[in-house]
């Protein structure tokens, strides 16, 4: 069973439809001890293949069409923030405190992103929560290196901070999360009630090629990277999508655009306009939700709770450590997570832990979450019934380090053979620049610019089909070249100002409906139009 086969078994899929998939292959992108281009391919790939069954279940002539996920292409879409440029800067990734950090006994990781986990951090440990950065990362420093790391780990978890403590492989699989994590399955999936068959509403002839989220509204309430590049996911795929974020607890600029296109957004206070978020659920086919497990409960957002008032719904949560075991209510980031499961120290020597390529458990999650809702819409309009679609950066990272997938050149064994003698990966990237930089006509690709999505809902104005928020559209970029510094024929620059009517991209030329609606992940299906010999290396050196 190969990888797309795999993840396609466990969201429920016809078998025989993966044969519909082909995938072109670039080994020197997201190069890694354990198989990440291998996983983000299939996630990709089966999102793709999810997309293109619902599209031939609502009518798109000519069955299921086929689709090709090219590795170069995924490659992009997981490391879509570093094509992003806001004002002519890159975004923000990481802020200073959210770091490896050296304890008395190993290593602790910190994420200090958003501004009250960095002010709790530093209130676990004792220093001032308006301490500058360049003090605080001193401080810091030099408090942790004087103190267990699972000692660090406790205290900040509750002081409402996040941190994690350097676990190997076999820790991990021997603690208690670990164990509950491993005995769940990739992506969890389930039936509510006995709700009719749905029905999606005829798309006209006039309309072209079917995006086979048409017509379909989703709720979207996620945070960080995950659940919106689920949601930005449905989005490209036609679906009219509105992120609801609370007025207090404001999303990263940065991390709002690089997954907000294609959606509208607004603030809601559901402490005190309950009435409306109850207007927007009975309007709603889908639910994402990304806080921790439990958090939403007491607002009737549980999925049962949901499905209960709105039959009929998809409701799609994840979290990063599952909703189960001891750790169920843990805060968690990617980050976090490649550190407590054991990937940094795979991915790491022997000096330091290291770091996956890309932030791909985020969007590798991301894309089952995805796919676990399309398949889902697609059973509905079978058998009927609610629908709950459930997944977690835990499970899979589980998924990734027990080497689940098979063998992707460079093979397994050469990998676990370096990573045992603590060397590091394969100098693919370095004879990658050596080809670029003899290219005389080389040209980087041209990056994406953006504008912050503007913020004008407040509580109480959030309603279906405009929100006072601009479409992250509107984003103005430049036309990308191809390897040999050409201009990619047929790219187009997407107009300025376009309004919240979320109005589709056209289609490529000479795509199937699956290569069209997820080529890369992107905001901007044309981002690599046109014809890209070194497409694979473009994505490589771009970083």
């Amino acid at each position: 069973m190969d990888e797309i086969e795999y993840v396609w078994s466990v969201l429920g899929g016809d078998a025989a439809l993966t044969a519909r998939v082909a995938r072109a292959a670039r080994p020197e992108v997201l190069e890694a001890r354990l198989p990440v281009r291998a996983l983000a391919s299939a996630c990709v790939g089966a999102c793709a293949l999810a997309a293109a069954e619902l599209a031939a279940r609502r009518g798109a002539p000519g069955g299921v069409p086929a689709g090709r996920v090219d590795d170069g292409s995924v490659a992009a879409g997981f490391t879509s923030q570093r094509h992003l440029r806001i004002g002519g800067r890159e975004p923000v990734s990481f802020a200073p405190l959210s770091r490896l950090w050296r304890t008395a006994d190993g290593w602790v990781r910190t994420h200090a992103n958003y501004p009250h986990h960095r002010a709790r951090l530093l209130a676990a440990l004792g220093l001032a929560r308006d301490t500058e950065d360049a003090r605080a990362v001193d401080a810091v420093g030099s408090l942790l290196a004087g103190l267990p790391a699972r000692s660090v780990e406790e205290t900040v978890y509750a002081a409402g901070g996040a941190a994690v403590a350097l676990r190997t492989p076999e820790e991990w699989a021997a603690s208690e999360q670990g164990r509950a994590v491993a005995g769940r399955p990739l992506v969890e999936r389930g039936v509510l009630d006995a709700s009719p068959a749905r029905t999606f509403a005829p798309v006209p002839p006039s309309a072209g090629a079917l995006l086979p989220a048409t017509g379909l509204r989703v709720l979207d309430l996620t945070r960080v990277i995950a659940g919106p590049v689920a949601t930005r996911t449905l989005a490209l795929l036609g679906a009219d999508v509105l992120r609801v974020d609370p007025p207090g607890l404001p999303e990263l600029p940065d991390q709002h655009v690089d997954t907000g296109f294609g959606k509208r957004s607004a603030t809601l206070d559901l402490t005190c306009d309950q009435a409306a978020f109850e207007e927007l659920l009975g309007a709603a086919d889908v639910v994402v939700t990304g806080y921790r497990p439990g958090s939403l409960d007491r607002f009737g957002l549980s999925p049962r709770a949901l499905a209960a008032r709105r039959p009929g719904l998809v409701v799609a949560r994840l979290s990063a450590w599952g909703a189960y075991g001891p750790w169920a209510g843990r805060r968690g980031f990617d980050s976090l997570v490649q550190v407590g499961t054991g990937i940094a120290a795979l991915e790491g020597t022997a000096d330091r832990p290291g770091a996956l390529p890309a932030q791909a458990l985020d969007h590798g999650t991301g894309y089952l979450l995805a796919a676990g809702v399309l398949r889902a819409l697609t059973e509905q309009s079978r058998h009927g019934g609610s629908r709950y679609v459930e997944v977690a950066l835990a499970r899979t990272a589980a998924w990734l380090s027990a080497e689940a997938l098979p063998a992707d050149p460079p093979t397994r064994a050469t990998r676990a053979t370096r990573a045992a003698r603590g060397a590091p990966a394969a100098p693919a990237a370095r004879a990658l620049w050596a080809r670029a930089a003899a290219r005389a006509a080389y040209v980087p690709p041209t990056t994406r610019e953006a504008r912050a999505p503007h913020r004008g809902c407040v509580s109480g104005r959030a309603r279906w089909g405009g929100c006072g928020t601009r479409c992250h559209r509107s984003a103005s970029r430049a036309d990308p070249p191809t390897g040999n510094g050409r201009r990619a024929p047929g790219a187009r620059t997407p107009r300025a100002g376009c309004d919240a009517s979320l109005t589709p991209f056209p289609a490529l030329p000479n795509r199937t409906a699956a290569e069209n609606v997820l080529m890369c992940g992107m905001p901007d299906r044309q981002l690599f139009s046109g014809t890209c010999p070194d497409l694979g290396e473009l994505v490589k050196i771009s970083r």
